[in-house]
């Protein structure tokens, strides 16, 4: 079977999750788009390495982008305490960024390498890790394939399968039990990703929870937040956030369409800060004035957009209001977290395409702490609505707000599931001299 895996890896077809690329072409892999890699370090997705490696037991994980790499950041802070040493690898600029401020020196960064198996050799030669711990749905053939070949455990943490990834890996079962069935352990968010991992082949698996819910809310500069804030005054504000393309055309529509009532400030923060000179084009169109955070622009009473296209602040935006709309879920599908703002007590919009996050999301509206709009007129009534009408915005923050503490949990769950594979590393930690990281 490992033979008709590496013919698949190799054929140049991605479904259900899967990226596999042909080895003659090894950057269709390569993240090209602006702000998505770094140039200085692009060695690194071929293998080689560019910090030292530790003396003693490692552990790799790896996270795709900012949403995996929030979620595994408590882990990781459980597994150092143990004085286990952690490689992180990510895929973009963005969560490399976000690993640095929330993990700083205590972890070694890089930058995920290549699916082919001259930069998987070269990399797991050099860093030799003791066990790889994978977030949610990510599946790399030729990753697996030679974890399994060297006896490394593969684990997959806060392990998720949205409706379309199940279906297609379902329609392809003998792929699928080949790969699912050489992770070592799953440790699923929620019942229904469990029960979708072992019909695809994986076991063990168990139920944790969401680790998200047992994240720290993100931090901000006081100064900047403190600066805005008076910038701002009494004006209501509202927030679209992690928005994709059309997304941000709703907000300022929205704007538009409530402004001479209410006289809001309206605060967009897309998901791809590289974008902003398109979108400040746009809105421009739209007669809106904008304000830029990457420029250090002042909010005046003029000013309609407050355009957060800096990297690593949404603890900043999301503190400048108590209402925000989850993007990706309106013009564009998936979602994203919502627990964030429900964290930094906002009330949660969101439109009706929300599969990636739908645990998550059926809480916060079971609970009132969200609301579903299916299109910008609704969305501009309940912009409208929840600004005027205190009491019930307030209802809803305290809702999402005990929906989070509810959630909370699925961090010692995952790491009571992992004791297994991490107990003896730690015994091996223990009785090693101790050295730097990096």
């Amino acid at each position: 079977m490992n033979s008709r895996i590496a013919r698949f890896a190799l054929s140049g077809y991605r479904i259900a999750g899967v990226a596999a690329y042909p080895f003659a072409r090894p950057y269709l892999m390569y993240r090209s788009a602006k702000g998505k890699e770094d140039k200085r370090r692009r060695m690194e997705r071929f293998g080689h390495a560019s910090a030292d490696r530790p003396r003693g037991p490692l552990v790799w994980f790896h996270a795709a982008s900012v949403g995996e790499t929030l979620a595994l950041v408590p882990l990781i802070r459980e597994i150092r305490k143990r004085d286990i040493h952690v490689l992180l690898t990510t895929g973009t600029v963005t969560s490399a960024e976000l690993s640095k401020t929330r993990l700083g020196d205590d972890i070694i960064h890089q930058y995920v390498p290549l699916d082919i198996k001259i930069s998987i050799n070269r990399f797991l030669s050099y860093w030799m890790p003791d066990a790889a711990i994978t977030a949610e749905s990510e599946i790399w053939p030729v990753t697996m394939m030679e974890l399994e070949r060297r006896h490394i455990p593969q684990i997959r943490v806060n392990a998720r399968l949205s409706d379309r990834s199940f279906g297609r890996w379902h329609s392809r079962s003998d792929f699928a039990e080949a790969l699912f069935s050489k992770l070592a352990l799953v440790v699923a968010q929620s019942d229904v990703d469990a029960e979708r991992f072992r019909d695809l082949g994986s076991w063990p698996v168990v139920v944790s929870g969401n680790l998200k819910g047992d994240t720290d809310p993100p931090p901000c500069e006081a100064t900047a937040l403190d600066t805005y804030r008076r910038q701002i005054g009494n004006r209501k504000t509202w927030a679209a956030i992690s928005t994709f393309d059309g997304e941000e055309k709703a907000a300022g529509t929205v704007h538009n369409a409530i402004k001479s009532r209410d006289g809001q400030l309206t605060i967009i923060v897309p998901r791809h800060p590289e974008r902003a000179d398109d979108i400040e084009t746009m809105l421009k169109g739209m007669n809106l004035t904008v304000a830029r955070r990457s420029r250090n622009d002042a909010i005046t009473p003029q000013t309609d957009i407050f355009l957060g296209d800096s990297i690593g602040e949404m603890g900043l935006y999301l503190r400048l209001t108590e209402l925000a709309f989850v993007g990706r879920s309106l013009m564009a599908e998936g979602g994203q977290n919502p627990l964030e703002p429900a964290m930094l007590g906002c009330a949660v919009l969101s439109g009706a395409h929300v599969q990636n996050f739908r645990e998550a999301y059926q809480k916060l509206l079971r609970s009132g702490g969200g609301r579903i709009i299916r299109d910008v007129e609704m969305l501009a009534k309940a912009v409208h609505y929840l600004l005027v009408n205190d009491n019930e915005r307030y209802k809803m923050i305290d809702a999402g707000g005990k929906v989070i503490q509810d959630m909370r949990g699925a961090l010692s769950s995952t790491v009571k599931a992992l004791e297994p594979y991490i107990n003896p590393l730690t015994v091996t930690a223990k009785l090693q001299p101790r050295s730097a990281v990096g």
